[in-house]
């Protein structure tokens, strides 16, 4: 399965997202490794089996094995945190802000990829997850690195076009 095979899934009614898909395919704004590790990391994100297996299909064929692992530990990672940062930042009780999250994420420190292209990808799925925290966090080293507006907000639109599709994909189904 590739992109165009999941374009061709997307009904009429959201022809927007297949010429977004179409456009997210052709972007050359950022590098093989941060694109496709945002198919990869925002698919998984979806949770949508036919977005994902399209999206991880189609960068399977410009990712190594290290990045393709690296893009689903962003996934995982961020699946984690942004439930737990989440609630940290809308809970009434600020307290919770003071204590140790005892929470495992040695990956984040250590990727196995240049840390920024693992940022970009923690960012987007924490804007599909909708974690504020970590959007801000991950956004703040992004902006140290020296990644340009542009770079981010590329991101955070594949994002937005992921998590679309997939939305397209699910109301295709409903009667």
């Amino acid at each position: 399965m590739s992109i165009d095979t999941l374009k061709s899934q997307i009904p009429d009614f959201a022809k927007d997202v297949r010429l977004n898909l179409s456009s997210m395919g052709g972007d050359e704004s950022l590098t093989p490794a941060q694109k496709y590790g945002l198919f990869v990391a925002c698919g998984i994100a979806s949770r949508n089996a036919v977005v994902r297996k399209a999206l991880v299909a189609e960068a399977a064929a410009h990712l190594d094995e290290a990045t393709m692992a690296a893009a689903k530990a962003a996934a995982a990672i961020m699946g984690m945190n942004n439930v737990y940062y989440r609630f940290v930042h809308l809970a009434g009780n600020k307290d919770y802000k003071t204590l140790p999250a005892k929470l495992r994420m040695n990956v984040i420190g250590n990727p196995g990829v240049p840390k920024l292209d693992f940022e970009l990808w923690s960012l987007a799925v924490s804007a599909i997850n909708g974690c504020g925290m970590c959007i801000d966090a991950h956004e703040d080293v992004l902006r140290k690195g020296g990644v340009t507006t542009e770079a981010i907000q590329t991101a955070v639109r594949f994002a937005a076009i992921i998590q679309s599709a997939a939305l397209a994909v699910e109301a295709a189904d409903v009667a």
